[in-house]
């Protein structure tokens, strides 16, 4: 079930984030976000979503991944929306990703944005790639050596969007 964040659910967000912050291949962010600092970060989005793994909503229930949506810009470029999904390893290639870009873009739609744009999708993330592609995403194209990788070099990234 995919649904809106509550602060009960910080610690599980914080933990799956910070995961994929560390792997060091998909997200621009070097550090770990701490307690307060997550806080923060989901709370300032345009929308934060959990799929937990209870249909039920209850107490005991796992959250398996997130995603936050945001402006990609501001003003005359505001329209533009912009997401980042993390999923938890051990609940990969269940499909979740691909449940909460779904959401996400119904939320963008949802929420005013005309346009859903992805900066940096790495382009060794085969995963991710395939996903935007079958989902309907246009590549604007590579921007060569835009990610740099936790060993010092760097690997292509590659723009999407998608119009709502």
């Amino acid at each position: 079930m995919i649904r809106e964040y509550r602060d009960s659910d910080l610690p599980q967000m914080q933990a799956i984030w910070n995961e994929v912050v560390q792997d060091g291949i998909a997200f621009p962010q070097e550090k770990p976000l701490s307690p307060a600092e997550a806080m923060a970060f989901f709370a300032e989005q345009s929308f934060t979503a959990v799929f937990e793994s209870d249909e039920n909503g209850d107490a005991g229930s796992e959250i398996q991944g997130l995603y936050v949506l945001h402006p990609n810009n501001v003003g005359r470029c505001g329209h533009i929306s912009n997401s980042s999904y993390a999923v938890k390893s051990t609940a990969r290639g269940n499909r979740i990703g691909e449940k909460l870009v779904i959401h996400s873009l119904e939320k963008s739609k949802e929420l005013g944005f005309r346009i859903l744009q992805f900066n940096a999708v790495v382009k060794s993330n085969h995963a991710a790639l395939h996903l935007y592609e079958k989902l309907g995403f246009v590549q604007l194209g590579i921007i060569p050596e835009g990610f740099k990788l936790d060993n010092g070099t760097y690997e292509d990234i590659v723009p999407f969007y998608k119009t709502l």
